[in-house]
């Protein structure tokens, strides 16, 4: 059991050193702030993408939408 314990323990500590985890330096926030980088640049498989999700979930809306649900907003 001891053992298992610290086999269990030894992989933890190599999946959180391999965990991809980096800062990004001022130098290299233009290319991630690129036209290139945006999830919404092609409206048409943007569309496409949110047909698929509603057919999928079988609902509508809810895309855009602001809030938690606590009537703040």
């Amino acid at each position: 059991m001891k053992r298992i314990l610290c086999l269990i323990g030894a992989l933890g500590l190599v999946a959180s050193l391999f965990s991809g985890c980096t800062t990004v330096q001022p130098w290299e926030r233009a290319a991630l702030a690129d036209y290139k980088m945006r999830p919404d640049r092609d409206p048409l498989s943007g569309a496409m993408s949110e047909h698929i999700y509603f057919s999928r979930e079988a609902s509508s809306g809810g895309r855009g939408v602001g809030g938690s649900g606590c009537g703040c907003n």
